[in-house]
């Protein structure tokens, strides 16, 4: 038979946590990350997701000189910029240019996070030195490539080098070739490079020594060990730097109107990306807003493809390999 109980050594029940109680969380941890997180969340709200619903209304009408919707013309300002050839041109260059940065942004970001990473000495120097540029004004450095180093004259530093080996001046920033692209993706690469770098060694900080033990245990070195561990345990940080690339590739403006726009320099061949989509296609003297939304939800919806696209990789990938 069980034992009876005395009903006076019973503890009180206690009452459940209130309504206020479970808001605030423990300790009011739940208070405390909101008076964290509310400012930031204020400042990306009022400054990236009401502009772009904004211009996503602004696209519909006509807006010369002004930000007011003043008439509404439904998807015209839309079929105005890709009936045009000038715009398309342009947008095909700005894919063109992020298909060809990112990846070597992306490789040559990892390649000097894998060296610093193994580096027992002066690894704090190095990473610093590398991720210097990235405090650099875009248009400063713009402006030092410019006029420094791929001038196009005698004296310029890239045309010194080359007038050692023998050969003769190239017009780095104009005429009828593509050497402005060696400009544009050099400085991309100086500018990006070590910020990148910063995110891939974070991320191979977070692999568990015990895992580089295991493999080593298995014979694994060298480019095996960086194949099979260490590139799928930087598969999130991948990721993310892969968006981030994407979304500033198709950003890019200071370098391309420093570099060319600014002198009208550009070949008759080449379209410029962000200077027309941002200058022209606003409508010149005009300026007409409601074109110039349209242009920025074209590259926004751009954006978004890429990123659809990346995500679907990486969960295929990931599903192949629980497989």
């Amino acid at each position: 038979m069980p034992t009876p109980v005395d009903p006076e050594s019973r503890s009180p029940t206690r009452p459940g946590p209130g309504f206020r109680s479970r808001l605030a969380g423990r300790h009011n941890q739940n208070l405390w990350q909101a008076a964290f997180v509310t400012p930031f969340f204020c400042g990306l709200a009022v400054f990236v997701y009401i502009p772009i619903v904004w211009s996503a209304v602004l696209s519909l009408f006509e807006a010369r000189n002004t930000i007011t919707p003043t008439k509404f013309v439904g998807f015209a300002n839309y079929g105005r910029l890709l009936n045009d050839e000038a715009f398309r041109s342009s947008v095909g260059t700005f894919i063109v240019f992020a298909l060809f940065i990112v990846p070597l942004t992306f490789v040559c970001s990892l390649g000097l996070a894998l060296l610093l990473n193994g580096m027992p000495r002066f690894q704090a120097f190095f990473r610093s030195a590398f991720f210097l540029p990235a405090a650099c004004s875009y248009v400063v450095a713009a402006m030092v490539w410019r006029f420094t180093f791929f001038s196009g004259a005698r004296f310029g530093m890239i045309n010194s080098v080359l007038s050692g080996f023998g050969s003769q001046p190239v017009h780095w920033l104009g005429g009828e070739n593509s050497w402005y692209w060696v400009a544009l993706v050099t400085l991309r690469l100086w500018l990006q490079t070590g910020f990148y770098m910063i995110l891939f060694i974070a991320g191979l900080n977070r692999i568990p020594a015990s895992t580089y033990e295991a493999a080593a245990l298995d014979g694994a070195t060298g480019w095996r060990l960086t194949r099979y561990i260490t590139i799928p345990q930087l598969k999130a940080t991948s990721a993310a730097v892969t968006m981030l690339l994407v979304i500033n590739a198709f950003q890019a403006f200071d370098e391309f109107y420093n570099l060319l726009g600014s002198i009208g320099s550009y070949p008759s061949h080449a379209r410029p990306p962000l200077v027309f989509l941002y200058l022209i296609s606003l409508g010149g003297s005009q300026l007409d807003l409601g074109v110039g939304s349209a242009g920025t939800m074209i590259v926004t919806a751009i954006i978004v493809v890429f990123g659809l696209v990346q995500n679907w990789v990486n969960h295929r990938s990931g599903a192949e390999e629980r497989s």
